[in-house]
């Protein structure tokens, strides 16, 4: 008789967090399952860590063969940067999920997030109710079954599809509303699951909760001390995230509550997080600095003299402000009208606000602006007109700091010779690890990651970027660099950002009870579960079972 696997994914939760809250007496139904069977950590991508996690695992393939580092494509023609397909996940057209495993499977797979319906799964496939960037549209098989959870059991409150599962870490009302929303969500979340659970007994049954993800992406300055604003932030009485993680340990303990009694259950996070060391330096400070490597002398980004005490973190005067339009306050922007509609945007009805937008767009184009719109999306967007004029320049992410060399017959207008690749890379990299927090002294780069070994490597495979900056992993708002100057300060955003690690524990039938397993990674997972499932292990996989007989009883 086959043994069912319950798989429940704990979105970006971090192994660090959860072993010292466990060990602490939190997470009782989490700390229970470890000591009725196995405990081990796993890695993943060290780079591209935020982006390719999820399809690594649903795949059991890195993105060395899959292809996918990001849900942006970069464009050597135009210079510009696209969505992959429609929301930028993985199109599985080559390798798809594990769980497609044909008509022999029972299968129910409930809001995984960057996925797909497949038509190889004999059972139920819900999608994009409430995960965490779910980066696919709502979908369901059968068709109505989406509807119907919807109907029974309500939508989640946060609007994850079109991210509003967020705040603003100066803005308390929007932290606690979105604290709310995650508690709503995850009742909602618990009882479909129970129900789908409880529908028949699966071969596998599959979901992820994806709150973890936003809790740590928004409330981890209020809870750990290694964030430089928990002493201006958090409360001595109270931990927001803790108190989340530990009603999310409430609903696992009811969710496997309908597991049956000889089911292999595995909780899981593909990834973690920690303070964020992410969002300013890769989406600010590095692409200021590839310009003022490009153009010395010149900056986009008002910054403070070099040699001066930091002040301490901004704090904006309106907390209603979003992150986005507080960087255009720091910005040199070269023309001055725009500077001008920034200042009057505030103080005009907001039903008209929309329109100053497009007066500048035609403005700019009358007047050949490199600069057309008012507020860009994300701050690297101020840099991209200048991107055929510099040597390097850093092209849209959201963990790492990725480096395109503006390479002559690769770029339609490289200026950067093959002969001068490796020299230009050299450099980059030699200026890089002199970056220092201004505040510590400190160096902020871990390492810079190569990923072609010469500059006409055209792999379709390899990713868009040249270098890969891997930060050092505390958040950093001001940084100093000997050649360039001071960057910064910089107003914080998200507080968590992604680390290259995880965990998995799993009880059943033959599973030693509080036994260890060996460090695995990621892909690993896919072809664990298949192996649990008595279900065909793809040879494509890189990914290799992880229980060895030594684990079993």
């Amino acid at each position: 008789m086959k043994n069912s696997v319950i798989a429940i994914g704990l979105d970006s939760a971090d192994p660090v967090l959860l072993e010292k809250w466990m060990s602490e007496g939190h997470l009782k139904n989490l700390a229970r399952l470890r000591q009725q069977g196995a405990y081990g950590r796993l890695v993943n991508m060290e780079y591209y860590k935020g982006e390719s996690a999820w399809t690594n695992f649903l795949t059991g393939c890195l993105p060395h063969k899959t292809g996918y580092w990001s849900k942006f494509d970069f464009n050597p023609k135009t210079y510009q940067t696209k969505t992959l397909g429609e929301h930028g996940a993985y199109d599985f057209n080559e390798y798809a999920p594990f769980y497609a495993v044909g008509d022999k499977y029972r299968v129910a797979v409930f809001d995984m997030p960057q996925t797909t319906i497949s038509d190889r799964v004999n059972g139920i496939q819900a999608l994009a109710w409430g995960a965490h960037a779910p980066m696919i549209d709502r979908a369901s098989e059968p068709k109505g079954l989406l509807s119907e959870l919807i109907e029974k059991y309500g939508d989640h409150p946060a609007d994850t599809f079109h991210h509003n599962d967020r705040s603003d870490w100066y803005n308390p009302s929007s932290v606690a509303k979105l604290k709310r929303d995650l508690e709503v969500g995850l009742e909602r979340r618990t009882a479909i699951t129970k129900d789908l659970l409880s529908r028949e007994q699966w071969d596998l049954f599959l979901t992820a909760i994806g709150e973890t993800h936003t809790a740590q992406h928004y409330f981890w300055h209020l809870s750990q001390p290694d964030h430089p604003l928990y002493k201006q932030t958090a409360s001595a009485d109270r931990d927001p995230m803790l108190e989340y993680f530990e009603a999310v340990d409430e609903s696992l303990g009811e969710m496997l509550a309908e597991a049956p009694e000889n089911a292999y259950v595995i909780v899981f996070s593909a990834h973690g997080q920690g303070a964020n060391s992410a969002d300013l330096l890769s989406m600010v400070v590095l692409p200021e600095f590839l310009y003022r490597f490009s153009f010395p002398g010149k900056s986009l980004l008002k910054s403070q003299e070099m040699g001066m005490t930091p002040p301490p973190p901004l704090t904006p005067k309106n907390p209603k402000d979003s992150w986005y339009k507080l960087l255009h306050n720091l910005k040199n922007d070269p023309d001055p009208m725009a500077t001008f509609l920034r200042s009057v945007e505030p103080k005009i009805p907001g039903r008209f606000r929309p329109y100053l937008t497009k007066f500048y767009k035609k403005w700019a184009k009358l007047t050949g602006s490199p600069q057309t719109e008012l507020f860009s999306w994300h701050p690297s967007k101020w840099y991209q007109p200048y991107w055929p004029q510099m040597k390097a320049f850093y092209i849209p992410g959201f963990s790492d700091g990725y480096i395109r060399i503006n390479l002559q017959g690769r770029e339609s207008q490289g200026i950067v010779s093959p002969a001068e690749y490796n020299a230009v890379c050299d450099e980059l990299i030699e200026q890089l690890h002199q970056l220092t927090d201004a505040r510590t002294g400190k160096p902020i780069v871990k390492k810079v990651v190569r990923t072609r070994q010469k500059p006409t490597d055209n792999d379709p495979k390899l990713p868009d970027s040249d270098l890969v900056v891997v930060w050092e992993d505390f958040a950093v708002d001001v940084v100093d660099s000997p050649k360039y100057d001071r960057i910064g300060p910089i107003y914080f955003n998200r507080t968590g950002a992604h680390r290259p690690r995880g965990f998995w524990t799993i009880k059943g039938p033959g599973i030693e009870a509080g036994s260890t397993l060996a460090e695995g990674h990621a892909v690993d997972l896919a072809p664990t579960i298949l192996e649990l499932m008595d279900a065909p292990i793809p040879e494509y996989m890189d990914g290799k079972p992880l229980l060895s007989t030594k684990v079993f009883a």
